[in-house]
């Protein structure tokens, strides 16, 4: 099987209270925190592809504000797929409620934390970069990264 490079979205969902929301999935292993996201599907826009991946995810309707973050992904360790290659664009986003509906396919569990908090839960690395890009950004560094 030929591997190509899969563009992906990721959403750091920030509610209303300065929080952030972080998701379980059986896709990365050993039970470690990601963020919602997924797959862009053909002739769709980034922006449409990240609110649709929350709303069929975790239920929210979200604003997408920003690029924070985009990450270069080849076979990561800690996912359940290990011969991958992704490449996350990762986006600052907005919940307008924060009323969480897992969908309980590929989410099965969430938690809403403060983002100086986020780093102290089991992070899969990738989420790990974005939450410490997000950090950054709070302190006025407004530049998206490749990482």
């Amino acid at each position: 099987m030929e591997v190509k490079p899969t563009p992906t979205v990721g959403a750091l969902i920030v509610n209303k209270e300065g929080k952030i929301l972080l998701i379980r999935s059986y896709k990365w292993l050993n039970g470690k925190y990601s963020v919602p996201g997924g797959h862009i599907e053909p002739y769709e826009r980034i922006e449409e592809a990240i609110k649709r991946e929350v709303k069929e995810e975790v239920g929210l309707d979200v604003e997408v504000k920003e690029l924070l973050l985009i990450q270069q992904v080849i076979n990561p360790k800690e996912f359940y797929d290990k011969k991958r290659h992704f490449i996350f664009f990762d986006f600052l986003c907005f919940s307008k409620n924060d009323e969480v509906k897992i969908d309980n396919r590929e989410i099965q569990d969430f938690i809403w934390v403060k983002p100086e908090e986020a780093l102290n839960y089991d992070l899969e690395e990738y989420t790990r970069n974005l939450i410490n890009k997000y950090l950054r950004y709070l302190k006025g560094e407004r530049n998206t990264e490749l990482v």
